[in-house]
């Protein structure tokens, strides 16, 4: 896997191990979010070499059976959570097409779309439960790696967590889009008419690249 070829320099052996203690912990001790083969889920969808897009989530829902280990993304035929719906409205609204009947996102993932969560796990009924425990100089390491690549890269940051992570994103080839968080606590604050799918194919065509088919 190319993340790990490109990860492991940047990791010390001594914080590898300890994500694997936590996880045997966590995962023997109390109910978590995702299923436990699911949590670098968003790295296995889409190896480094074709991320073109980075949509930056906060940690996985904590609800069950919605968790898919990609920042966003539920299981087909599950009931869309209220931050997936206002993306969908706010997706059709931008290109002016039908939004996705389903939540899973695997579709983009699979065309260079990095679905990623900046915590990876969490404990059921507990958001945030397990921020500030491991994740983060792992999930900071990746969002580097990335921004230094010579592929052009958008950095789509929704909400003050994600936007945190701006100072991370180094390379004028990059583009950053932000808006506030989709949940319905902030969606109408200009999260609504951000247009962020447009932007983010102009930018690709721009630089060479295969525009996102999002609808």
């Amino acid at each position: 896997m190319d993340w790990a070829n490109a990860l492991q320099p940047k990791l010390d052996n001594q914080y590898l191990e300890k994500i694997s203690v936590f996880l045997d912990t966590v995962y023997a001790n109390e109910t978590i979010y995702p299923k436990r083969e699911n949590v670098f889920a968003a790295l296995q969808a889409t190896p480094l070499a074709t991320v073109k897009v980075v949509i930056l989530g906060q940690d996985p829902y904590p609800n069950p059976e919605q968790a898919q280990g990609m920042s966003f993304s539920v299981p087909k035929g599950m009931g869309l959570p209220k931050s997936l719906i206002n993306i969908y409205k706010e997706l059709a609204d931008d290109l002016q097409k039908p939004a996705p009947q389903d939540g899973d996102l695997h579709r983009w993932a699979k065309q260079g779309v990095l679905l990623l969560n900046t915590v990876l796990t969490v404990p059921a009924h507990k958001a945030g439960g397990h921020a500030g425990k491991i994740w983060e100089p792992l999930t900071d390491e990746i969002i580097r790696i990335v921004a230094q690549q010579d592929q052009p890269t958008v950095f789509i940051l929704w909400g003050k967590q994600a936007q945190k992570k701006q100072a991370l994103i180094k390379g004028n080839q990059n583009l950053i889009l932000q808006a506030p968080h989709p949940s319905p606590l902030s969606a109408y604050r200009g999260f609504f008419g951000s247009k962020p799918f447009s932007q983010t194919n102009r930018f690709l065509e721009s630089v060479g690249s295969e525009p996102i088919t999002w609808a």
